[in-house]
């Protein structure tokens, strides 16, 4: 572990989600606090890139936001030290690809090598660059940040600033942003408020939602693989993207409920469980920390009981109700844990997690211009990877729906899952879906 002089170890706690984090460290050598639990964005950009001027503005950022130069400390219950700016490194890549599809490809296969790449939590500053070149008009940005220290929201922030002052420097200006709230002062806002009315009322929510629930757990079968994290991805036509948008509005629900309703059903046919609880991501961000970096994500437990469901409509309906109430009552799940101390009782080495996650794009980005460049988003990722981002043993589904699409990926832990079982839940998955969306009112 890296050390740093001791009048820089003015410390400061955990954040609640940072402390459950902490649940599952594995030292700095794996786990969360691991060199592969790494948040990966990518983006094209259009004009031509001046790499001398984009080191100085990933510098600027990483001044502008502590997170991005802040250690963590696990003994004593864990800490955390905010130091000094430091550059942040940018790796520069030759991509030679001629012009067409291939070059989505290529952009791609750079994020994934990217995320590949060991990245140490305690390795200042927490975020890195590549940046990969097709020709002088056409470039990909790849953003690297410890997980630890900033969750995919962060990376959008950091994206736009980099991009405000990269615009400011290319015209030969300081950039000009308003000062940034730190992720220190989230931490203090939530020791205040965890005593307050509102954390009490959510509280009382939670302690009756979740009274008997258990989170839901997939058996595993050991493999001779070396622990990690691996990813699976799939595309489907712009049929199912269509009838999911298209129920989603009839039921006045958004499309991630209605792909959550599907997820239960399919969890109900293969294990015949009808309550159901589905952990999935929040952002967990007021709305004065909307430009803030730093790791806000919650873990929030979605129960849905499918008793007295006869048709997906009814699930839909079921599931509706179930997304609202959870949302508008958002904890950090150590505050849960308190008010439901057996809801991880299901998890042990042979049953593992299993979490649900369906976002739209990224807010940033279609061809958006800042100064004399145009950024857009990469979220379309479908090429498999046998190593990812670490996350702890267990399943994640992934669905990113557009109008003409829907891409998903399994990441999975792989020496606890055989490939050919991760297919098969796939296209079982994505038949359930199929069905139940042409037809929501026939019979589950």
């Amino acid at each position: 572990m890296t050390t740093y002089p001791e009048a820089q170890q003015e410390t400061s706690p955990l954040s609640l989600q940072q402390q459950f984090l902490c649940l599952f460290a594995q030292g700095f050598d794996a786990g969360p606090f691991g060199p592969q639990y790494v948040e990966v964005g990518g983006w094209r950009i259009r004009g031509r890139v001046d790499a001398d001027i984009l080191r100085q503005a990933l510098a600027d950022v990483v001044e502008r936001h502590e997170a991005l130069r802040t250690v963590i400390h696990l003994e004593d219950g864990g800490s955390q030290s905010v130091l000094p700016a430091s550059q942040p490194e940018l790796r520069e890549v030759e991509l030679y690809e001629p012009p067409g599809v291939g070059r989505d490809q290529r952009a791609e296969q750079l994020m994934v090598e990217t995320e590949a790449r060991p990245f140490g939590v305690n390795d200042l500053p927490l975020l890195r660059a590549v940046l990969g070149r097709f020709d002088e008009q056409d470039s990909v940005l790849v953003l690297n940040s410890h997980h630890s220290a900033a969750d995919v929201w962060s990376l959008q922030v950091i994206l736009q600033d980099l991009a405000e002052c990269y615009a400011a420097r290319k015209a030969g200006n300081d950039p000009k942003l308003p000062e940034a709230t730190q992720y220190r002062d989230y931490v203090t806002a939530q020791f205040e408020e965890a005593g307050g009315a509102a954390v009490a009322k959510s509280k009382e929510y939670w302690r009756e939602t979740l009274q008997g629930a258990r989170v839901l757990t997939v058996p595993v079968h050991h493999t001779p693989q070396t622990p990690g994290t691996s990813y699976h991805r799939f595309v489907t036509g712009s049929h199912l993207s269509t009838e999911v948008i298209r129920l989603s509005k009839a039921t006045r629900s958004s499309p991630f409920m209605v792909l959550l309703a599907a997820f239960t059903v399919f969890v109900n046919r293969r294990t015949q469980a009808t309550d159901i609880t589905v952990p999935t991501f929040a952002p967990g961000r007021q709305t004065r920390f909307q430009d803030t970096v730093g790791s806000f994500f919650n873990f929030v437990p979605l129960r849905v009981n499918l008793e007295g469901c006869h048709t997906f409509r009814d699930v839909v309906t079921r599931t509706r109700t179930a997304c609202i109430g959870a949302f508008s009552h958002e904890l950090p799940l150590l505050h849960l844990l308190g008010e439901a101390p057996e809801l991880l009782a299901s998890v042990s080495p042979e049953a593992v997690p299993c979490l649900f996650q369906a976002v739209q794009p990224p807010y940033l980005a279609q061809a958006k211009q800042v100064g004399d460049l145009e950024y857009t988003a990469i979220w379309r990722r479908v090429i498999p990877q046998v190593q990812g981002s670490e996350t702890p043993d267990g399943m994640i589904w992934s669905m990113h729906l557009s109008p003409t699409e829907v891409v998903g990926g399994l990441s999975f832990s792989r020496h606890l899952f055989q490939q050919a079982e991760v297919h098969q839940q796939v296209a079982e998955f994505l038949n359930v879906i199929g069905e139940l969306v042409a037809d929501p009112d026939s019979s589950i």
